[in-house]
């Protein structure tokens, strides 16, 4: 793959020039063509650690650019040539050029360019992004035209000879490695005299090339990875291993998912309805309060301590309701959904009859289920064991003095 950056020049002296910067992933996939070919040669190997004495061979694409006056270059290996590791490959170029070029002529690769016809140009999300970001312009070049960008293909032929063929009998164990001897070798190859001109590509692109260029940006493009997804009834959206709300007023509705490396945005109707901090790894959804119906907020307000707290000032029973919901699991946490109903019944039938009810739970069972309440409430059984236990508190009052007879029973006199 290649592409090349063009810079419109401000002197008569570049005008005949087109400013461009060539950059090729090589691909050992193709072995018919001898330019992608040399791609076999470039490998990093890879020790599992468990077994040391076996390795496996993984190939290392290598991305190239080139400016078109000067032809100074620039290379690096990436794992594959997918989106994120292909304008990876831009900003570290840009980077090493010290700043950027007007025009962008890459391949038609579908990495960065989705369709590229007489009438319509269409290109990735993310690549267009970060064209955008840079002040500059993506003119493709026309599939199957490599003339449309012979600096890429040459200064290609060149680096097989000067890079890869230099490094192919060596093992590299990780790619900062491979990229470290690919810039070694990138420097000797930059500073090499030319062969029937004065110079070197390094000392024809601080002459005549560099000031060309337009500055880099105050920070550098942050790569994103654009996905779309329909929100389901919980409101969320998964990202990797973590799940991030939305406004529910959204549920059922397509929207596109911006995620950088540490941020999350969601579009919709190219409106952004919600933004998150990226985070590797969150064991519970991460919500945003303003996301939640009124009646879901309340959820995030609850804690342990306030479970408790509210237990208590229902009454002794309750509190060991409670305790049992919170405590029968590993993690707190998880009991609280029973402890939030067991308020929504006390919010339906009153405080009391709650009481009521644990007490007649409590009864049967000293692991009582949340299920085993609702249905003392729903069917009225609370009222009944409150009035037993009035019934049976009177006789026992009564049964205490054993059996007596009132003042009335002895007016008559003796009756014997």
């Amino acid at each position: 793959m290649t592409v090349s950056f063009v810079v419109a020049p401000q002197s008569k002296k570049f005008r005949m020039f087109s400013y461009s910067i060539n950059m090729a992933f090589l691909s050992s996939s193709d072995a018919t063509s001898k330019l992608m070919s040399v791609k076999r040669y470039v490998f990093a190997y890879l020790f599992f650690p468990t077994d040391a004495a076996s390795c496996c061979d993984i190939p290392a694409y290598i991305f190239v650019a080139v400016l078109p006056c000067s032809l100074y270059g620039y290379a690096e290996a990436f794992p594959d040539m997918k989106s994120n590791h292909w304008i990876e490959a831009h900003i570290h170029a840009y980077s090493f050029f010290g700043g950027v070029t007007r025009i962008l002529v890459p391949d038609n690769l579908k990495t960065g360019v989705i369709k590229n016809t007489r009438a319509e140009l269409v290109l990735n999300r993310s690549y267009h992004e970060m064209a955008e970001h840079y002040g500059t312009a993506i003119i493709p070049a026309r599939p199957v035209k490599p003339k449309d960008k012979p600096n890429a293909e040459g200064t290609v032929k060149v680096l097989e000879t000067w890079i890869l063929a230099a490094l192919r009998n060596r093992k590299f164990f990780t790619f900062e490695e491979l990229n470290k001897a690919i810039h070694e070798k990138l420097e000797e190859f930059n500073a090499k005299p030319f062969q029937k001109k004065k110079g070197s590509r390094l000392s024809a692109f601080l002459e005549e090339e560099k000031d060309f260029l337009m500055p880099l940006p105050a920070s550098p493009y942050e790569t994103a990875v654009w996905s779309t997804a329909t929100i389901q009834p919980d409101y969320l959206i998964k990202i990797g291993d973590c799940k991030y709300s939305v406004p529910y007023e959204f549920i059922g509705k397509k929207v596109d998912i911006r995620a950088t490396e540490n941020s999350i945005e969601v579009f919709y109707h190219s409106n952004r309805i919600a933004s998150h901090v990226r985070r590797s790894y969150s064991p519970e959804p991460i919500y945003v309060p303003e996301h939640m119906p009124e009646n879901h907020r309340k959820f995030l307000e609850y804690n342990t301590d306030s479970f408790l707290d509210w237990g208590k000032s229902v009454g002794h029973s309750t509190l060991i309701v409670v305790k049992h919901f919170l405590y029968m699991h590993k993690v707190e946490q998880q009991g609280y959904k029973s402890c939030a109903s067991l308020m929504k019944l006390a919010d339906r039938y009153g405080t009391q009859r709650l009481e009521n009810a644990c007490i007649k739970a409590l009864s049967y069972t000293p692991s009582p289920s949340l299920k085993n309440i609702s249905t003392i409430l729903k069917n009225g059984q609370d009222k009944v064991a409150v009035a037993k236990v009035v019934s049976n508190a009177a006789n026992k009052e009564s049964s205490k003095y054993g059996i007596t007879r009132g003042a009335s029973y002895y007016e008559g006199g003796d009756r014997l």
